[in-house]
């Protein structure tokens, strides 16, 4: 099973050009599953496993032949302050192959005066086992390592609701907005420091990466992200539970992806992280 997760950069800088160079990358790439952040939605229109709209999600599923669920972040204002258009909501998005057999979406906290954010669980009806899988958007400013803890606890409770019932693991994806070795995915991962949800720990597929391959996803490099002159930081993520029977959802490769321009235009101010997960028969995923 190919893994994806990517923050698609909502619909700031030459959104319609990106649109295409992300659609670009994501067929280059064949994904089984991809959790998207920043997803734009028109209107209020939204739809799920397959029904079209005005929503970026909805329109990268029909090019990709591709099964989507979607959900809205609690509150858009703020997003929509900063480019002059009330009509454009904000959410987050799962792409999949097989059909979507569950979907639920929470807010996460986001303390006082914190732009909202949020979370999305859908049950994946993938061949051997339904594949519980769950994308997250974290609050990014520097400052917030205390509230990312808060929506990391709520993000394992959340999964622990939903992760029961298939032999996969869960497999979550998202901008986490925070450092490897902060104290939020060390709270989420739970096997560097008491786990979130007592008995649930998860595995950050990086650490199976090839030692030295690039591993920043907010990266200098990127014309997008070079303003910031902050320093490049690996803040995308996908976690897996511990491996099924048979080495289910083990991690087999694991990479940057949309790490550079397609005909000239680079896709977000983020890179994608790919992974290939064992199906726990001999595969690895990755068509």
């Amino acid at each position: 099973m190919r893994v994806v997760t990517w923050n698609l950069w909502w619909r700031f800088g030459p959104w319609q050009e990106r649109q295409k160079a992300i659609l670009a990358v994501l067929r280059e790439l064949r994904p089984d599953v991809v959790g998207l952040q920043e997803v734009w939605q028109r209107d209020g229109e939204s739809g799920e496993s397959g029904e079209s709209g005005a929503n970026l999600a909805g329109w990268l599923a029909g090019e990709l032949g591709m099964r989507w669920a979607w959900g809205e972040y609690g509150d858009a204002g703020r997003w929509q302050q900063r480019i002059g258009d009330p009509s454009v909501g904000i959410g987050i998005a799962v792409l999949s192959r097989w059909p979507v057999l569950e979907r639920d979406a929470i807010g996460l906290p986001t303390g006082e005066g914190g732009s909202a954010r949020g979370a999305l669980y859908a049950l994946l009806d993938a061949p051997g086992a339904p594949v519980p899988f769950f994308t997250a958007h974290l609050s990014s400013a520097t400052d917030a390592s205390a509230v990312r803890c808060s929506q990391v606890a709520a993000l394992a409770e959340f999964v622990a609701r939903h992760r029961a019932g298939s032999a996969h693991p869960p497999v979550v994806t998202g901008d986490f907005n925070a450092w490897p070795d902060s104290d939020e995915v060390r709270l989420f991962g739970g096997y560097k420091t008491a786990p979130a949800v007592p008995g649930q720990c998860f595995f950050d597929v990086w650490e199976y990466a090839e030692p030295g391959a690039p591993s920043a996803t907010w990266d200098l490099a990127n014309p997008y992200v070079a303003g910031s002159f902050g320093p490049s930081v690996r803040i995308d993520y996908i976690h897996v539970g511990p491996p099924g029977p048979g080495g289910m959802g083990h991690v087999r490769a694991v990479r940057r992806a949309g790490d550079a321009p397609v005909d000239g235009v680079w896709p977000s101010d983020h890179m994608a992280v790919v992974a290939d997960l064992a199906d726990g028969v001999g595969g690895a995923g990755g068509t």
